[in-house]
């Protein structure tokens, strides 16, 4: 992506590493500073964790978000493309839940820091990464600069994918229960939507993959 100069009426022309609006410098430090935290807290939880899987699932998601930490910092200095491409994060584990509730003990703060174990781990690692994803969210929409911009829009789906696999080994472990609705209800409710018609194209319209 080509990223050209812009201008500001008050000052004139805008040199790339300058090229960011008011609300983008604090929802984009939102989000470095939001990377740096759950880095941090990964590192903290990493000593504490007891399942070997959970051990890996920390590092591969840590090594991750540390390079697109990096992406995003560069970018938004230089304003300008990265030094290499975004990447797409990918699970290594199947995508089954179990659905359902069983009795459990009721959940509740912890008294000592002996009392951290793989449940509250990777509970705080899910917190934190969709709260990552509400963050960049924001600042994506607020962004003007193109290259910033597309790259946190393109870090969305790695937020969803990495909170996704938590969640299912959350839900492997019996950490994470998933309700269901009654099927009489989740069909009525299913087929409640129907498909909406398709008008046929006007004469002299734009194709909408060439819209611009």
């Amino acid at each position: 992506m080509q990223v050209q100069n812009h201008v500001n009426v008050e000052t004139g022309i805008i040199p790339p590493q300058l090229n960011h609006g008011g609300h983008e410098m604090f929802d984009v430090h939102e989000v470095l500073a939001g990377a740096i935290n759950t880095l941090n807290l990964y590192t903290m939880l990493s000593q504490h964790v007891q399942d070997q899987e959970l051990q890996a699932i920390l590092q591969r998601q840590k090594q991750f978000i540390t390079d697109e930490y990096n992406l995003t910092l560069e970018c938004f200095k230089t304003g300008q493309n990265p030094s290499k491409h975004t990447e797409r994060y990918t699970m290594t584990q199947g995508n089954d839940f179990t659905y359902g509730m069983k009795p459990s003990s009721p959940m509740k703060p912890m008294q000592t820091a002996a009392e951290i174990n793989d449940q509250t781990i990777s509970l705080s690692m899910l917190n934190a990464l969709k709260q990552g994803a509400v963050v960049k969210t924001t600042a994506a929409l607020e962004t003007t600069n193109p290259v910033v911009r597309r790259v946190l829009a393109d870090s969305l789906p790695n937020c969803i994918e990495m909170a996704y696999e938590i969640s299912i080994y959350q839900n492997k472990n019996g950490y994470y229960q998933v309700p269901q609705l009654a099927q009489q209800d989740m069909q009525q409710m299913a087929n409640g939507y129907a498909p909406a018609p398709i008008q046929p194209a006007m004469t002299g319209s734009i194709p909408n993959n060439r819209l611009q």
